[in-house]
């Protein structure tokens, strides 16, 4: 396969066959992301991906789901996207579904009626990140959008019937504004009302201007039964309408997971007690942390 450094999927998507269609991403300046801040954003070719394609179909001819990357290949044109799809459907007759990452601005550049052109052609899903719910702490990050706009976004892909998973980064607003971080997110989310939500938990990158302000104390990070906390704040507020909620990333402290709104309490209750003993030995230790 042709990839370009570093590539990146969903924990949900480690069955999937990965095709790069874009190198790195078209916003790429968060301030805790590290992921993409060697790559200049770019477009593959189609003559390179059609030969990836054929490398799957050569070595993987059963492959029933495929992943495109890197960090948001949603901006590419709707002439193009459609050209992958009808060739990955051509040439994997097994093929289930296509999964894709997408920012609220590309989101945004396709209407609902091409939204739904994507899904009859095999896009299924869309993986977007709010981080976080609240607007302010989206400005510092650097997040490039609004919740209103977040919002908007999530909204326009329900509408198209393509499946959403969400990612909330707790940890994200530090010890000073760890409370409205996990209120607003849970509030945030409830109007996105997703299929699926991932809770992440922050880990600082050397080298991102996240990371340098943690350094200067600029930052004050939460301590592991803190972001429990924070997850239980956030659930509290959390009233999707059918929701499969998971925070068993590699980053997290505390493996969860339910539906919701059905097992909120099932969930809430395994927090509680976590929180109430503060056992170390129900986490997981740091080394074993990862993105």
């Amino acid at each position: 396969m042709d990839y370009d450094g570093l590539i990146i999927r969903p924990p949900s998507e480690a069955e999937s066959a990965i095709l790069q269609v874009t190198v790195g991403c078209s916003h790429n300046k968060c301030t805790f992301c590290g992921a993409y801040k060697m790559k200049k954003f770019g477009i593959k070719e189609f003559d390179l991906i059609k030969e990836d394609i054929e490398e799957i179909v050569r070595d993987y001819p059963w492959t029933r789901r495929v992943f495109l990357c890197d960090g948001d290949p949603l901006i590419l044109s709707q002439n193009r996207l459609l050209q992958i799809l009808r060739y990955l459907k051509e040439r994997l007759p097994e093929l289930e579904r296509v999964g894709i990452y997408g920012n609220t601005k590309s989101v945004l550049k396709k209407s609902v009626e091409q939204l739904k052109e994507l899904r009859e052609e095999g896009l299924g899903i869309v993986y977007l990140g709010l981080e976080s719910g609240s607007d302010e702490i989206l400005e510092e990050v650097k997040k490039g959008v609004t919740t209103a706009q977040m919002i908007s976004a999530a909204r326009r892909v329900r509408e198209s019937k393509i499946l959403l998973s969400v990612t909330i980064l707790l940890g994200l607003g530090g010890v000073d504004k760890s409370y409205i971080h996990a209120r607003q997110s849970g509030k945030v989310l409830t109007q996105m009302d997703p299929d699926y939500i991932g809770a992440l938990t922050l880990m600082v990158i050397p080298g991102t201007p996240f990371y340098f302000q943690v350094q200067r104390g600029e930052i004050t990070l939460i301590d592991p039964f803190q972001t429990l906390e924070e997850l239980g704040i956030m659930i509290s507020e959390l009233n999707p309408t059918n929701c499969l909620f998971r925070s068993n990333h590699a980053s997290n402290y505390l493996p969860l997971g339910g539906w919701l709104p059905r097992e909120k309490e099932k969930i809430l209750k395994v927090i509680s007690d976590v929180l109430s003993n503060r056992d170390k030995s129900r986490l997981r230790p740091e080394f074993l942390r990862a993105l």
